[in-house]
């Protein structure tokens, strides 16, 4: 019975010197890794120009699609927002070409990015606050920390990988079919939006439905692409989509950014596995 006791207090001490290691030096290793691959995700956003104190560098994109070529054009990125948008368009009937571009005075904020880098600098921020010097005293601290970074770089991947669903009068209302000179034709909406390493540019051809159509009006609800045959109203008149042209173009660095958020969530599951495996160990010995 002593050698039984003896032998699990030195079990004991061994384990309780092992985890007190887990807590002072590999969970800090662990936290300046994370701190060192968000900064890197960080400065994917932020894309500063030669000088750090300068503008934001543009890049060009070439809108493209495998299915047709009614749509193309070049859209110019400068951090989170499209600085210049220059778009033609193949009318499919008679194939009258449109071109209309942003205007000089106007860019488009894409609140996709602007909100994954804001949850990106909060996970930081959360990290910063447990540097070298701060002491973690239980397993269930590390948890609830690694817990509030996962829930923030969750977010930012989430806001990347997740398109807002809107309707066709909430595109129609949306401030970017004002952004074009010339103006927009009355028949033709467009949006813009973030789907995963991807800028995606849709243009809705629309056609009015007459008063007297046969047609049984069932308005559409909020989608991130809506088909052709999409109903809705706006002002008076009933409309439905005719054509819809969906070109996009790769963003090497938001594919950059979303293996760092992969990378990153992986060490926090790793470092509450480690944690968790102590906890459950205390917890099954009553000492």
């Amino acid at each position: 019975m002593a050698t039984a006791m003896a032998a699990s207090a030195a079990e004991r001490a061994v384990l309780e010197e092992e985890f007190r290691w887990l807590l002072n030096a590999e969970v800090h290793a662990v936290l300046r890794q994370l701190q060192d691959i968000l900064k890197e995700a960080s400065l994917r956003f932020t894309l500063p120009g030669p000088s750090t104190e300068g503008p934001t560098k543009q890049e060009n994109f070439i809108l493209g699609s495998c299915g047709t070529d009614q749509v193309k054009g070049v859209l110019t990125l400068q951090g989170d927002a499209l600085s210049q948008a220059d778009v033609n368009l193949k009318m499919p009937r008679n194939n009258q070409l449109l071109h209309f571009a942003f205007r000089e005075d106007k860019q488009w904020k894409l609140q996709q990015i602007q909100d994954a880098r804001n949850h990106v600098s909060q996970a930081i921020y959360l990290l910063a606050n447990r540097d070298e010097s701060y002491q973690f005293k239980t397993g269930a601290e590390v948890l609830k920390l690694m817990d509030a970074v996962m829930l923030q770089l969750t977010r930012a991947r989430n806001r990347l990988t997740t398109p807002a669903t809107l309707t066709l009068p909430e595109i129609a209302a949306s401030g970017l079919t004002r952004m074009f000179a010339p103006t927009l034709p009355s028949d033709l909406l467009v949006n813009v939006y973030i789907n995963l390493n991807k800028l995606c540019l849709t243009v809705y051809q629309l056609h009015a439905l007459q008063p007297t159509s046969t047609k049984n009006f069932r308005p559409s609800g909020g989608a991130v692409l809506h088909s052709p045959g999409a109903m809705f109203e706006w002002g008076s008149q009933r409309l439905e989509v005719s054509h819809v042209h969906k070109v996009e173009c790769v963003i090497p660095w938001l594919n950059d950014a979303l293996v760092y958020f992969t990378v990153s969530l992986q060490l926090c599951q790793q470092l509450k596995d480690k944690i968790s495996v102590f906890s459950s160990y205390w917890s099954s010995r009553p000492f």
